[in-house]
C-alpha cells in the first residue's frame, strides 16, 4: 500500500510551496493528496508567486492552478504518515475553518511528522500547536509564533520534535530532507 501525505492549503498558496514539495514526494513513491476546505475533489485552486521587485514587500502574480484531491472536512489524519502546509496567502483564510484546524491538531496528537514553510505557521498557530515548539517562518510572522508560544529563530529551516519549519521556497532542498528524514525514509547519493 502507498504511503499517503496530506498537502493542507488553499486558493493563493505559493506555488513553489505547493508544486516542488507535491512532485519530490510523488517521486520518493509517496501519494500527495492536495486537501482545501470549501473545495470538493475536482475543484480547481489557485496557487500564486510571490516576487521580489524592490519593494519592501512581495507582490503576487498568478500561478498554476490544480485540482483538488480531497475536500478538508473528509481529511482524517490517521489516513496520512504526514502533512505538508504550504505558505503564501492560504494559510491566513484556511485557518478560519473548524475542520482545517482540528484536522492541524490531529496530526499534532499522533505525533506525525509535520512540514510547515513560510506563511504557514499562520494556521499552525490558529491551531494552538506550536507552544513549546521551536520554528522559523517567513520573518513577518514571527510575532505570531512568538505569542502562539513558540520561540522563533531566524535560521532557514528547524527541526523541532515532529514538526520542521522553513523560512521560504529557497530553503525546499534542507526543509524537505528534513522532512522525509522524519517519515523515516532516506535519501542517498
Amino acid at each position: 500500500m502507498t504511503k499517503k501525505i496530506l498537502l493542507l492549503t488553499g486558493d493563493c498558496a505559493e506555488d513553489y510551496e505547493v508544486k516542488v514539495p507535491q512532485q519530490a514526494l510523488m517521486m520518493l513513491g509517496y501519494q500527495v493528496d492536495v486537501a482545501v476546505p470549501n473545495k470538493s475533489a475536482g475543484d480547481m485552486v489557485q496557487l500564486v508567486v510571490h516576487d521580489f521587485i524592490g519593494l519592501d514587500t512581495y507582490v503576487e502574480l498568478t500561478g498554476h492552478r490544480i485540482p483538488v484531491d480531497i475536500a478538508a472536512k473528509d481529511a482524517k489524519a490517521e489516513d496520512y504518515v504526514g502533512l505538508v502546509v504550504p505558505g503564501g496567502r492560504a494559510p491566513e483564510y484556511i485557518r478560519m475553518y473548524d475542520e482545517v484546524l482540528k484536522l492541524v491538531q490531529d496530526f499534532f496528537a499522533a505525533g506525525k511528522p509535520v512540514a510547515a514553510i513560510c506563511h504557514a505557521t499562520q494556521l499552525l498557530a490558529s491551531a494552538k500547536v506550536l507552544a513549546g515548539k521551536t520554528v522559523t517562518s517567513y520573518p513577518a510572522c514571527a510575532a505570531e509564533c512568538q505569542l502562539a508560544g513558540a520561540e522563533w529563530k531566524n535560521e532557514p529551516v528547524v527541526v523541532s520534535g515532529n514538526l520542521v519549519t522553513a523560512q521560504a521556497w529557497p530553503n525546499h532542498p534542507a526543509w524537505l530532507r528534513a522532512f522525509v528524514d522524519l517519515l523515516g525514509a532516506k535519501i542517498s547519493i
